[in-house]
Formats: structure tokens, C-alpha cells, sequence
């Protein structure tokens, strides 16, 4: 696919890293690594993962025109969920429906087990 002189990107943010593809505008391609957070050098990872394959200095703006596309995707929400870690949760959910996440699809390892123990539900309250 043309680039029509323009660079694509390709981000996806991590807890710990943040990677970045980006399509040249002869579409070669080019991958960058860098910290998610290291504030000391950038505020913004993503940003400038940019500026580094754009090759630009640090109070260079980036050019109008010079990209094409950026398309971003993070686990970082995900991970925080799994490890149950960030603010409490509130669930607002439609009448009738309270317990829809607490009973699920039944699946459970052990079909026939006497004694389950279920997960601790993300959310605290439910409205």
C-alpha cells in the first residue's frame, strides 16, 4: 500500500514499554522500543516514539502533513484490571441485570466441583 509521502504508526503502549512501528514513505518499515513512563526525557511515550523515527530534534514541531495514519492500542487497562489494581469500580448495569457478571457463563476447570471459589469481582458496588 502507497504511503502518499506520508509515515503510518503503529503504537501499542505497555505498562512497562511502549512500541512503536512506523511505515517510512517509501514503506519501508522501522520499529522503536522505548519506557512507557521515563519523564525525565518525555512526558508522552507514543509522542516520542514519533520524534524518533522522525528523526526530530527536541524543539523541532512535528511537520504538517508528514503523517499519514497512527493507530494505538494499550494493555494497560487490562493489565490493571487482572491485577486488580487501580480505583474503585462502580458498576452501572441495566435493570435486572445485577448479577450478570457475577454468574457468568458457568464455566468453571471442575465441572462437578462441590466447592468453588470464584474470583473477586473488579467492581465494589452496583447501581
Amino acid at each position: 500500500m502507497a504511503s502518499n509521502g506520508t509515515w503510518d504508526f503503529w503504537i501499542d503502549r505497555g505498562g512497562t514499554f511502549t512500541d512503536v512501528i512506523g511505515r517510512r514513505p517509501d514503506n519501508t518499515l522501522v520499529a522503536h522500543k522505548l519506557l512507557s513512563e521515563h519523564p525525565q526525557a518525555y512526558a508522552d511515550a507514543a509522542v516520542q516514539g514519533i520524534r524518533d523515527l522522525l528523526r526530530l530534534t527536541p524543539d523541532e514541531p512535528i511537520p504538517a502533513g508528514a503523517i499519514g495514519a497512527i493507530k494505538m492500542g494499550t494493555t494497560v487497562a487490562t493489565n490493571a484490571l487482572l491485577e486488580r489494581k487501580g480505583e474503585r469500580t462502580l458498576l452501572l448495569i441495566t435493570r435486572g441485570f445485577r448479577d450478570a457478571l457475577k454468574i457468568g457463563y458457568q464455566a468453571r476447570p471442575k465441572i462437578f466441583a462441590r466447592h468453588i471459589i470464584k474470583p473477586e469481582m473488579l467492581y465494589e458496588e452496583v447501581v
